[in-house]
């Protein structure tokens, strides 16, 4: 393939004494087979401390102030199993998206047996990142925090502690939209209960059994079932449970309107076939154009099954083309 212009920021690469593979040292040792990927950054590991706290959160209010006290037990039963259902997954997903290697390039392979391995033809170049010593693929970008070069690096998410990219933006999608779901579901459980707790039990909280009853003939409910107290909205007295409740609300409106835009953003960027840092630095398109069924394909396997929604099922991307480093 000829040499195609490029963005102006690669043009000192072109240049043959930028590649120096002699001030290279030999590259590391090859990870284990099945090895671990973690990323030991203290920002990051924080935030994903923090979010794990945050869902486990919305889980503790939910299940006990929530659900739990409550007699309504297909009620209870119904949103209890769709709500933990959708935390499991989205715990999965951020698991996924953090412990999965998004596709990080061989430190220190720009060598020069690697690039006589590449079997260049006249007019072909390849790419060297300084900082990592090693031979870039096209549409690969270092990342100054992984400091790895990461093949169709997006960006990277504090929030899951590692870069999205070419082989984990699946789980980083799956964990946007299982967030904003549970975070949905969580904001209108949170609206029924205030609702259905501020007619029932929380005007008549603090009044003895005669003045409950009295309070409640004043009001025409001869009929209904007296009710002493907010055991059936809460285990906890009502301003106890009043605050625990503004608290998910709010947490779960941030997280739903910032993992909303973050899902909208990811799929987008699949279906246009261009990263997030692509689209920043306005470069220019090199590589083939797709459909957008094709794309999503690309990310979230062939073809397409329920797996597409699972952060156990591993897409298949096929095998990395070895000259993916040429242009």
């Amino acid at each position: 393939m000829m040499l195609i212009p490029a963005h102006h920021f690669r043009d000192i690469e072109r240049k043959p004494q930028y590649l120096q593979p002699e001030k290279c040292l030999p590259p590391p040792q090859p990870r284990p087979s099945g090895a671990m990927w973690f990323i030991r950054d203290g920002c990051g590991i924080a935030c994903a401390v923090v979010t794990w706290f945050l869902v486990l959160y919305a889980e503790f209010v939910v299940l006990f102030v929530m659900l739990i006290p409550s007699r309504d037990y297909v009620y209870s039963a119904i949103n209890g199993l769709v709500f933990n259902v959708l935390a499991f997954l989205a715990l999965a997903s951020h698991c996924r998206a953090m412990l999965t290697d998004p596709g990080a390039v061989p430190k220190g392979n720009a060598t020069k047996e690697f690039i006589e391995s590449l079997q260049l033809k006249p007019g072909q170049v390849v790419y060297k990142c300084p900082k990592c010593c090693s031979i870039k693929p096209d549409r690969a970008h270092h990342c100054s925090v992984c400091k790895r070069c990461i093949r169709k690096m997006d960006h990277h998410c504090p929030w899951v502690n590692n870069c999205v990219g070419e082989n984990n933006q699946k789980y980083f999608v799956l964990f946007t939209m299982y967030i904003a779901l549970i975070s949905l579901h969580a904001l209108i459980m949170v609206g029924f209960h205030f609702l259905h707790c501020f007619e029932e039990d929380w005007t008549t909280y603090g009044l003895t059994r005669e003045e409950t009853a009295e309070a409640r003939i004043s009001l025409h409910e001869i009929k209904q079932p007296l009710k002493v107290s907010s055991t059936e909205c809460s285990s906890f007295s009502p301003p106890t449970t009043v605050i625990l409740l503004i608290l998910l609300c709010f947490e779960g409106l941030l997280f739903l309107i910032f993992t909303s835009v973050m899902f909208g953003t990811q799929v987008h960027s699949i279906c246009t076939d261009e990263t997030g840092i692509e689209q920043l630095k306005k470069e220019e398109r090199r590589w083939a154009k797709k459909t957008k069924w094709m794309n999503m394909k690309a990310v979230f396997g062939h073809p397409f099954s329920l797996g597409w929604a699972s952060p156990f099922a591993t897409p298949d991307q096929g095998k990395a083309d070895p000259y993916q480093y040429v242009v």
